[in-house]
């Protein structure tokens, strides 16, 4: 997966953390998942990158995640949940930055500062 923010222009962590980015020099190509939703396979690779299981990325206190009848324990399989993620690109963690190999979610945003050492 390329150097990118993962960002949504619509979220207060999500500004801050490319502000915090462009405070420091960091200069990313800037990818509004909501207009570019992310493949299965991409989400594959950005959750081998952050370490962690699909579900891990999935906001499961937005709304949409209740109006679609979902919940952490149904059982899906890691496939699973990247399809939702596919699907439904508005349930993915916001923002997640990706610089040289490794990935973090900027919540808070000085989680990411972690990639820049």
């Amino acid at each position: 997966m390329k150097d990118c923010i993962l960002h949504n222009p619509r979220c207060s962590k999500s500004r801050e953390t490319l502000k915090l980015l462009h405070e420091r020099g960091v200069e990313l190509p800037i990818v509004e998942y909501l207009q570019q939703p992310l493949s299965k396979s991409e989400l594959r690779k950005l959750c081998e990158l952050l370490g962690v299981k699909p579900l891990a990325i999935v906001r499961t206190r937005e709304e949409l995640f209740g109006e679609l009848g979902l919940a952490r324990d149904n059982g899906y399989s890691d496939a699973q949940w990247l399809d939702v993620l596919a699907s439904h690109p508005k349930l993915m963690e916001r923002p997640i930055v990706v610089l040289h190999g490794r990935a973090a979610i900027g919540r808070p945003p000085e989680n990411v500062l972690s990639l820049l050492a």
